[in-house]
């Protein structure tokens, strides 16, 4: 039987192929995302209307952004049901942008971060890759975001990824050595596998085989809401 490292592994070989949304060449390095370099006027929850109540922010990529999902079947929008249906007065807010590094949610962290933040899903580090880009970069950048969500007192949850092993088998574990490392550092809650039993079954992905359909999406939240919610009773009792 294979172990979890190598099914995820496994997975990655499956699905990390450039498509529309989440592909990138070298030179998107230093050049700027057109998505995140003038963000919108402010986050958006999944509902679309202001709201008092303090929030969760999902700063993510392509994955938390839904893409190919009406808006309330992302996972986010599915994590403010599951709030509502056990009585937690939170607002989830969508910060997923497709295409989106970790480099570009360093860069928009301001924006995601307004407002009454009390936690943060930090799913970033797919396209950082799906390009190669050096580990040692994609660490700093998510290093920085949780460094200054944690300065805020904001809870930040990690959600980590696995790169495609075509760069070799240094990268690939450098890679999956930089969520558990800040993981350890930071002593962060921590989900290994944004995608876990969800990756690589195309009963639950969508045609281009990266991206979850709804029923992915739906055990993505289920995932995230089992290692959310002990997280906002300690918010909630710290209040």
């Amino acid at each position: 039987m294979k172990s979890p490292r190598h099914s995820a592994v496994a997975i990655v070989v499956c699905l990390l192929v450039p498509l529309a949304g989440c592909r990138g060449s070298a030179a998107d390095r230093e050049a700027p995302n057109p998505q995140t370099a003038t963000p919108p006027a402010g986050p958006s929850a999944p509902d679309g209307n202001a709201s008092a109540r303090p929030r969760i922010v999902a700063l993510g990529d392509s994955l938390t952004a839904g893409l190919g999902l009406p808006s309330n079947q992302a996972y986010p929008a599915l994590l403010q049901k599951k709030l509502e249906a056990n009585g937690y007065a939170f607002e989830v807010v969508n910060a997923g942008v497709s295409g989106d590094t970790s480099a570009g949610g360093l860069r928009r962290l301001d924006w995601a971060l307004e407002g009454d933040v009390r936690a943060l899903i930090l799913a970033l580090g797919a396209n950082d890759g799906l390009r190669g880009l050096p580990t040692a970069e994609m660490k700093n950048n998510l290093e920085q975001i949780i460094t200054r969500a944690k300065a805020r007192n904001i809870a930040v949850i990690l959600a980590g990824m696995e790169a495609p092993p075509n760069y070799g088998a240094e990268y690939t574990s450098a890679f999956r050595a930089v969520y558990r490392s800040l993981a350890q550092e930071h002593q962060l809650v921590f989900m290994p596998f944004l995608l876990v039993n969800v990756a690589g079954n195309p009963s639950l992905n969508q045609g281009d085989g990266i991206h979850p359909n709804a029923q992915g999406a739906a055990i993505i939240a289920d995932a995230l809401w089992k290692v959310l919610r002990p997280v906002l009773d300690q918010v909630s009792a710290a209040s």
